[in-house]
Parts: C-alpha cells; structure tokens; sequence
C-alpha cells in the first residue's frame, strides 16, 4: 500500500468524529433497504448472511491478530459471548423482524431514543452520569430528530400508529445500547480480533433460529434483489460501520459516541430526498441544524477515556 494511503488511514481512524458519522451513514441505508425488502427476504436468514459474510471477509486479515489475542478472548469468553448476542445476534435480527410490520418512519423516530438508552445502561452499569452539556446536546439533537420526521407538524407525530413491530425495534435498541454501554470495557484486542470473534460468535447463535425459520417455510430466493441486497448489508453496515463503532466508542466512550446516533434518521431523510424524490423543506435545514449543534455540545468539554498502555501501544487496537 502506498505510504501516502496508510498515512491517511492511520489519520482517518484516529478521527471518531468523522467515523461515527459514516457509521450512521451506513446504518440509514440499511434501515431504509430492510424496510424495502421486509416481505422479500426473512428476517433471521437475512441478519445470518450478513454477520456469516462479513466474519468470512474479515477472518484472513484478522487471522494473525486472532491467533495472538486468543488467549485474551478465552479469558473473557463469557462477556466476549454476550457481546456477541446483544451487538450482533440480537439487535439486528430484532430490526430486521420489526421492520417486517411498521414502516421506515416508525423505525427512524425509534432509532433517535437510542442515545438515552445508552446513557440509562451506562448509568445503571457503570454509575456514569451524564454532564449537562451531554444532556443538553442530546436533548437538542433529539428535537432536530423529531422536526425532520414530523415535517415541523406535532400532529405527524401524534398520528403515528406504533404496532408489534415497533415493539421488536425498541427491544433491539434497548439491547444494542446495552451492547454499546459495555463497549467501554471490552477486551484490550485488536479492533480485527475482536469484529471476527464478535461475528462469527453472533452467526453461530443464529443458527437455531434460522433452522426455525426454514422450517416454517420462510427461505430465501436469491434473486437480484436479494443479493445485492446482501452485498450491501455484509459490508457497509456490518464490518465497515462497527468497525468505525467500535473505534468511536474506543476513542471517546459511549455516552459522547451515542448522540451521533441521531444522525441515522438525518441521513434517512436526506436519502428520501435524493432517491424518492422528497423535496427538501425549511424544517429539514432546521432539524439538521439541530441535531448538529446537539451533537457539537454533547461531544465537547469532556476528555475522552484514557486507555492502558498496553491498547496504546497497539496500531489500530
């Protein structure tokens, strides 16, 4: 690889600003397209291929880091374990089957709590506060959130109609901020080790529930749509996007990383507007304001979390 590309990789992951922001990013996207293709491809088989796919593509670079941080992993096999299930398991299959019963607005609206549950699991594991700057930022983002789906109309949202599906998405949000708050205390491993064990560990603990699935007459046909469909959700949202998850959190902790969640129902609406024809209105210049300036003081004044020599010393760890 050219130095001039290693030295801008090396800068970019050093950047959890930005990361944070492309993570979200990818994750619209796959809010939008599992809604898309609710119906077409099942839930579980769908959350299998993706975690299978992106283990696969990950395992050779990860390999040689896995094989000197096994040691580490076995040692802390069981929080490894339920790292797995709450980030990867759980929380995807949850979005995936909800998003087969409500529609793509409930999904962004719910998706903007993410941030409080956050700071609810960090608070009750770890006794975290949140500062008032936090609060204050998360609170406005939240509001920007809210302008852009309502369409700057309060009654847009008290007409929404929530329904079982929504229920699965709250429970799969309650759980990957639970995933979220114990990031702060994974495992010193390398970023590689730990997505490959992560993944494989989560698809292997989909298998009973795909058996299930095939078993009630649910298959997957792959047709165009559902393999490019699944090009995209083994890449982009999964090993790009919790890569750069994982690395935000790393660099800044949880509750200064979770308001960027808010920018996944930002990105949903500017996509609206770029590929379903949406015209942009005065609210969405405001909601983004918002949520911009929400994110700028949740994530300002506070020192990011120290890290041990050992993970420093460690590239890309």
């Amino acid at each position: 690889m050219p130095s001039f590309l290693r030295a801008a990789g090396t800068w970019a992951f050093s950047q959890p600003y930005l990361l944070l922001a492309l993570m979200a990013l990818f994750w619209a996207v796959n809010v939008v397209l599992g809604r898309y293709i609710a119906g077409h491809v099942p839930p579980v088989a769908l959350s299998f291929i993706r975690w299978a796919g992106a283990f696969c593509i990950v395992l050779p670079f990860a390999w040689p880091h896995l094989r000197r941080d096994w040691a580490e992993i076995r040692r802390r096999l069981g929080f490894m374990t339920v790292l797995s299930i709450t980030g990867i398991s759980a929380y995807n299959t949850m979005a995936y089957y909800g998003l087969q019963f409500t529609q793509a607005l409930n999904g962004l609206v719910l998706q903007s709590t993410g941030p409080l549950f956050v700071a609810l699991w960090s608070f009750l594991l770890f006794g975290e506060r949140l500062s008032a700057k936090q609060m204050v930022g998360i609170t406005m983002s939240l509001c920007g959130v809210l302008v852009i789906i309502s369409r700057g109309d309060l009654g847009v949202l008290l007409a929404i109609a929530f329904n079982a599906g929504d229920l699965w998405i709250v429970g799969g949000i309650v759980v990957f901020a639970f995933y979220s708050a114990l990031m702060k205390r994974r495992p010193e491993i390398h970023q590689l080790s730990f997505l490959a064990f992560t993944m494989g560990c989560g698809a292997l603990w989909l298998i009973p529930f795909l058996a299930l699935e095939i078993r009630s007459g649910y298959v997957l046909t792959f047709d165009p749509l559902t393999l490019a469909t699944l090009a995209y959700v083994t890449t982009f949202p999964s090993l790009v996007a919790y890569l750069f998850f994982n690395r935000g959190v790393e660099l800044i902790g949880p509750n200064r990383a979770a308001p960027f969640l808010h920018l996944t129902p930002v990105f949903g609406s500017v996509l609206a507007i770029a590929f379903l024809g949406e015209e942009p209105h005065l609210f969405h210049a405001v909601g983004y304001a918002l949520v911009l300036a929400g994110i700028t003081i949740a994530t300002r004044g506070a020192s990011p979390p120290r890290r041990s020599a050992r993970a420093a010393d460690r590239p890309g760890s």
